[in-house]
């Protein structure tokens, strides 16, 4: 039995049932989701469906990442809710592609993880899987494994095996919408330009999932915990010598300007931190930063697109304010200019939860 697989989550439980109910039946695993986005998502689930198929002795095949293809089925659905026609146009996409890998593998049956999600409706998934039969030949095997407490053991499995759980279904479409219903801010979406690992980010997660791999493959023992945080994304940043003249420069982490636009002129100067005249705004310059920090950039535009971690400007700020509470901008800037300034900073700090992992 070919088994389309969406996630850990869903696919750990329902594995292990079908394994109980169909003794006789070897099963293979396909993850075929081209609608996962962004594709670090892809890679951070598909990572741990990997974990859990090694865990259950579960071949494992990974189907095509065509999520371009994807896009073009799914347009003019970008609206539509949750079970409606766009999540069809997707079961329907990829009943397909899976189809053809069972007869291509001679398979004469199919099944998928969604069946087991609370967000999927087990009608819509049966009808679309049906038509399939007709068609190819696959039996779909129609399991309901959410009835008679099924719901409440997948929760409990997730929580023993620690799987990846993550909050939205896989789609931007859908997640867009989530996020907005939630007033939310969609920070899966962001991806700076110096590639930096932004704090509670897809890409923190995958290094950390990646990281639980090698504790186990050593046998040390850990936990996955969450914990609350003031987390920060920064929108736009601009700094603007007398009228129009845009210099390069670089707003540390929690940089935060109320009404996102200032403007005045450094002050004064203390133990090299020069002091502007609005919104408790200090300037350090590439000097300072390169000495405080122990880097060699040669200039501010290399900063902007190589900067260091989230915790180096942590530890620079903290250095700077004495304060872990600061959210004053600092920005850092080649020279100290003896002009007007304007400074557009458009930034968010907001309540958020991240998950850590430590060693027991």
């Amino acid at each position: 039995m070919l088994v389309h697989i969406c996630c850990s989550v869903d696919s750990h439980f329902f594995l292990e049932k079908l394994q109980q109910d169909f003794p006789q039946e070897k099963l293979t695993g396909f993850f075929y989701d081209p609608n996962i986005h962004p594709y670090s998502e892809y890679q951070l689930r598909y990572l741990d469906v990997q974990r859990s198929c090694k865990k259950l002795g579960i071949d494992l095949l990974e189907g095509e990442y065509d999520f371009e293809a994807w896009m073009q089925a799914v347009k003019g659905l970008e609206n539509e809710p949750e079970k409606g026609a766009r999540c069809e146009v997707c079961f329907d996409k990829r009943f397909s592609v899976s189809a053809k890998k069972a007869l291509e593998l001679g398979e004469d049956k199919i099944t998928t993880t969604l069946l087991v999600s609370p967000l999927k409706s087990q009608e819509q998934l049966k009808r679309v899987g049906d038509e399939f039969y007709a068609k190819n030949g696959v039996e779909f095997i129609a399991v309901d494994y959410r009835a008679n407490g099924g719901t409440q053991d997948q929760s409990r499995v997730t929580k023993e095996e620690q799987l990846y759980r993550q909050d939205y279904c896989g789609c931007i479409f859908g997640l867009t919408m989530q996020r907005d219903q939630q007033d939310r801010l969609m920070d899966e979406m962001f991806s700076p330009i110096s590639n930096q690992t932004l704090p509670a980010s897809i890409e923190e997660r995958l290094e950390m999932y990646k990281y639980r791999m090698k504790l186990e493959d050593e046998g040390t023992e850990y936990r996955i915990i969450k914990q609350k945080f003031l987390n920060y994304r920064q929108f736009n940043f601009k700094l603007i010598k007398g009228k129009k003249e845009v210099i390069p420069a670089y707003a540390l982490s929690y940089s935060i300007l109320p009404r996102q636009r200032a403007q005045g002129r450094i002050e004064f100067e203390n133990d090299d931190i020069h002091y502007f005249n609005r919104e408790e705004i200090k300037f350090i310059t590439l000097d300072y930063f390169n000495s405080t920090c122990k880097s060699d950039y040669k200039n501010v535009n290399e900063l902007i697109f190589n900067n260091p971690n989230f915790e180096k400007e942590l530890l620079l700020r903290e250095n700077i304010t004495n304060n872990n509470y600061d959210l004053s901008p600092i920005i850092v800037i080649d020279s100290i200019p003896d002009s007007k300034l304007t400074i557009n900073l458009d930034s968010k700090t907001y309540e958020d939860v991240k998950e850590k992992l430590i060693l027991i």
